[in-house]
């Protein structure tokens, strides 16, 4: 079992940067990949960013330039850097992970709770 926190959300202005951060417990042996995804109120939920297991990463062509993505094995951390922060950008961010099982043929998808980013204008 894996276990997901978000932390970092908060309440910025336009053109402001915010630091998310992932941490994973439990059993993290396994993770292909981690992502962030977003979901505002009136949309669909969209895929942010990606990095995977060996490093490469993809980002939606919302945030390309603005935003990255970055983890630490050591402390199993997968942090989403935001910068020139858009009204638009506003919505609940969520971690997620994949991670293959040997007991099982199909991988295993965790979440986190979410947390709030609110880009003011």
């Amino acid at each position: 079992q894996l276990h997901l926190v978000e932390s970092g959300g908060g309440l910025v202005q336009a053109g402001g940067s915010l630091r998310l951060s992932c941490a994973a417990s439990g059993s993290t042996f396994g993770i292909v990949s981690s992502c962030w995804y977003r979901h505002a109120p009136g949309k669909e939920r969209e895929l942010v960013a990606l990095i995977s297991s060996g490093g490469t990463t993809n980002f939606a062509d919302s945030v390309k330039g603005r935003f990255t993505i970055s983890r630490d094995n050591a402390e199993n951390t997968v942090d989403l850097h935001m910068n020139s922060l858009k009204p638009e950008d506003t919505a609940v961010y969520y971690c997620n992970a994949v991670q293959v099982r040997r007991s099982h043929p199909a991988p295993a998808i965790y979440w986190g709770q979410g947390t709030q980013v609110t880009v003011s204008s």
